[in-house]
């Protein structure tokens, strides 16, 4: 390109004027040398990008060359303005920045307002209406930021809102890519215990980069089947994901070549990557070995030098050096994505794009300055910002997403949808919890017992279970003491009758709902028989399994516990009529499988202590298909911030859907059940518990005539469906 030919230079770097390919490609239509002489002619922009690359250079992709912006990497010491009237940090810097954009400071929001948005940001739930009204009541000028500590304070909820954050940010996740393989693992324990603990900030990174017991699975990349690009290799997804999430920089593109968005060189990304490998790698270029080595580096060599002969121990080094308070880059992207959690576009943005301009330099320093000087407190960041004016503005509703990218000016945060998480929880909380299991449970009851069913073999092969009847048998003995209570917890899929020494204690027919029972007056002393009557349904094989837990407490203090295992027998054929007493032998029966919990989960309410009405907070839940429509990422890349847009298919979900519609259906017989099919006691509560206020009298009348003298659950059904859809509900204001 650059030697040129018959005519002259193609290029002149610096003079597009002089260069042989600009004249032709700007050249009109029917000239004889235009350029292409075939297909379509560059457009105007086309041109234009030609002419400012020539320009600037004309730089190949694989020359050393810094053309882009780059922030410091240290951070800019900022004094708080001594003129400004403001009380708080943040407001004082704002303060600055309303003046020379000449805007007026807007009213704070009002209470009601105030409490629901920091309901959603710190614990991702809906205030209860009794708190509501609470807090408005409340004559403390101090009363929001007491709200503020006492949300951060309530730490199982904190921690299981902000889980999906981080296991955005951290890719991590219950199932998906790279576990069939072993290649990737979950980090959920301890990112859980992190959080609930609030282990400082640098903490954190120093244990994801140098990963102790259960941090590992974050470096850890994952294995795809089969050929890989080079820049897909383990190692470098580990360079790849440090630097975008903790760092705010694109080394996904720098791996395959020298990166055309921002300065970084594949000889950077392949030293990055080399701090994690067992030997130096070669580097590659757009997949093809250049034989060079790379030599393990880390991409910001000022801040320190990588050493050790082995991958723990330069991991080490590498963990001390990031953590450094030289390394402002890493305490600005936190501070960036905590700013854009919570107003909803970052001081910086795109997120992952640290090098590009703050609209607020000052404010941006500033911020990531006050998080090391509190020791990387991630919840003092976090009330940080809350308990700002600043915060508390109105939000401020663009009616174009471009307005939000060029030439932005803050006015106040902006309108920001319910994730996935909030509305499923907000939903459960309302009307009835939406997933009956979770994939992590971490204050759960652990008990012993299995998913078990009898054993489906088709030529020589465990197969899935198929439709039909299935028969199970557990002999235990009872001691000839004193039995202070027996009780049972049993869930079966789909079907179940449950018999104990041959008599019928209980069926269901929803292996959702855990049937809890005291089953002390069917016991003696002696040998005794559970028995299980269970059936699969469907047309053709599928998932089925029993899950039984039964614990006896003997006056003497001493218990019996029982659970469903591989000690169980079970046969696919009906037995006789006393299959289910002692005097029955089962020695011809089988001895039953283990399906594992993955198809069911965790059921929160198979407990014997007493859940207090919790329901399954979704971001527990493994991806479901509900959530994922709703914008809840896959999770096998970092994923620093979900599309805002709606789209067509959640719209078709939220009016169409059967999973929705099932959910609402059976909330309105529960509340139908609950509220005596009073339709003003109906109205009156839906509005309180959904929108944190009592309905306009026009509301009211529309509701009140839908509902008519005798509530059905389909009537209470739509107008459960017409709430939820309201702006005002699924927008944080």
């Amino acid at each position: 390109v650059f030697k040129g030919g018959k005519s002259g230079l193609a290029i002149v770097p610096g003079k597009p004027e002089q260069s042989e390919l600009f004249r032709r490609i700007t050249l009109s239509a029917n000239h004889k040398e235009v350029m292409p002489t075939k297909g379509k002619l560059l457009n105007s922009r086309e041109i234009e990008l030609i002419n400012l690359w020539i320009q600037k250079g004309a730089y190949w992709s694989d020359e050393k060359v810094k053309i882009f912006y780059e922030a410091l990497l240290a951070l800019q010491k900022i004094e708080l303005p001594i003129s400004s009237n403001q009380e708080h940090p943040i407001d004082k810097l704002m303060d600055e920045y309303f003046k020379k954009h000449r805007i007026e400071w807007p009213e704070v929001v009002d209470d009601r307002t105030f409490i629901r948005r920091a309901y959603l940001d710190i614990i991702g739930l809906l205030p209860e209406p009794e708190a509501i009204h609470k807090f408005e009541k409340d004559i403390n000028k101090k009363k929001r930021d007491a709200l503020i500590d006492s949300l951060l304070n309530d730490h199982p909820n904190y921690t299981q809102h902000w889980l999906s954050f981080w296991n955005d940010l951290l890719r991590n996740d219950y199932s998906g890519p790279g576990f069939i393989t072993g290649g990737r693992k979950q980090i959920t324990g301890w990112l859980y215990k992190s959080l609930m603990t609030n282990k400082p900030y640098d903490k954190m990174v120093r244990e994801l980069i140098s990963p102790v017991k259960g941090s590992e699975g974050f470096i850890k990349g994952i294995e795809w089947r089969g050929v890989v690009n080079a820049s897909q290799r383990t190692e470098m997804q580990a360079a790849q994901n440090i630097g975008q999430s903790l760092m705010g920089v694109n080394v996904k593109c720098a791996s395959c070549h020298n990166s055309f968005v921002s300065n970084l060189t594949l000889d950077q990304a392949y030293g990055f990557a080399t701090i994690f490998a067992e030997t130096p790698l070669e580097l590659n270029r757009c997949d093809k070995p250049i034989g060079r080595i790379a030599t393990a580096k880390f991409i910001y060599p000022e801040l320190g030098i990588v050493k050790g002969e082995t991958i723990a121990k330069r991991l080490l080094n590498l963990s001390d050096i990031m953590v450094q308070e030289e390394n402002g880059r890493l305490y600005r992207t936190i501070s960036n994505r905590f700013w854009h959690r919570l107003m909803g576009k970052g001081i910086i943005e795109p997120l992952d794009e640290m090098d590009n301009p703050a609209w607020n330099n000052d404010l941006m320093d500033w911020l990531a300055s006050d998080f090391i000087n509190a020791k990387m407190d991630l919840k003092h960041l976090i009330k940080r910002i809350m308990s700002s004016k600043t915060y508390q503005l109105p939000t401020v509703n663009y009616k174009k997403i471009e307005d939000t990218k060029t030439g932005y000016v803050f006015r106040g945060p902006l309108v920001r949808r319910l994730s996935a998480e909030q509305f499923s929880d907000a939903i459960s909380q309302i009307i009835s919890p939406i997933y009956p299991a979770v994939a992590f449970n971490p204050s759960g009851e652990q008990t012993k017992a299995k998913r078990i069913w009898h054993e489906e073999v088709s030529f020589n092969r465990t197969v899935l279970p198929e439709p039909g009847k299935r028969y199970f048998r557990k002999s235990f003995s009872i001691k000839n003491l004193q039995i202070t209570n027996a009780r049972i917890l049993i869930s079966v899929d789909h079907s179940y009758t449950l018999f104990i020494n041959g008599k019928k204690i209980s069926n269901g027919t929803d292996w959702r709902k855990v049937q809890k029972l005291e089953v002390s007056k069917y016991l003696k002393a002696g040998k005794n028989i559970l028995a299980i009557e269970g059936e699969n349904e469907g047309t053709i094989g599928n998932p089925a399994g029993v899950l039984f837990s039964m614990k006896v407490l003997y006056q003497s203090g001493e218990t019996l516990e029982i659970n469903s295992d591989e000690s169980w027998k079970s046969t696919d054929k009906l037995p006789d009529k006393n299959w289910a007493t002692n005097s029955f032998s089962d020695e011809s029966w089988e001895k039953v499988k283990d399906y594992g919990t993955k198809n069911w989960g965790t059921l929160l309410d198979f407990s014997f202590k007493n859940p207090n009405g919790k329901f399954a907070r979704a971001s527990l839940v493994k991806q479901h298909p509900f959530m994922k429509t709703l914008g809840r990422p896959s999770r096998e890349i970092v994923t620093t911030s979900r599309e805002v847009q709606a789209t067509l298919l959640q719209a078709l979900e939220l009016t169409n859907g059967e999973f929705f519609n099932n959910v609402l259906e059976k909330g309105a017989i529960n509340w139908l059940n609950k509220s005596n099919n009073d339709q003003n006691k109906i109205v009156e509560q839906l509005y309180q518990k959904t929108l944190g206020r009592s309905p306009s009298q026009d509301e009211k009348n529309i509701l009140m005539n839908i509902l008519g003298d005798n509530p059905q659950k389909e009537q209470l059904q739509d107008i459960f469906w017409s709430v939820f859809i309201l702006p005002e509900f699924q927008f944080i204001n």
